[in-house]
């Protein structure tokens, strides 16, 4: 089993829908520390699980947006950050989303 971890910085607003009375209800932006993991039986022909170049595509997609805009119908907790990178990411199996010092938030797929 082969397993490759990327770690990437992107800063980004974003807002909650919440139904209750919250300072995350307003726009407001975080720089986040994501940890992408994929993992894989057999490598592919040159040698990698996955090329850490379209992780950082992909998570990238996240970097200097509205992330509400990109998520678009999901709620950008960073619990729904983490499980929408995993599904977009091949091989993935774990991502963990450090929104800010102390709190992070993981998903990985079945």
């Amino acid at each position: 089993m082969y397993t490759v971890t990327k770690r990437i910085e992107v800063s980004g607003a974003h807002f909650l829908n919440l139904p209750y009375d919250s300072k995350c209800k307003n726009l407001h932006g975080h720089n986040w520390i994501i940890f992408v993991t994929c993992r894989r039986d057999r490598l592919n022909e040159y040698g990698m699980v996955v090329d850490f170049t379209q992780i950082k595509a992909i998570v990238d997609r996240l970097d200097h947006t509205n992330i509400n805009e990109v998520l678009g119908d999901i709620n950008p907790t960073a619990e729904n950050i983490a499980r929408w990178l995993c599904e977009e990411i091949p091989y993935c199996v774990r991502v963990e989303v450090h929104e800010s010092e102390g709190n992070v938030a993981a998903y990985e797929s079945q």
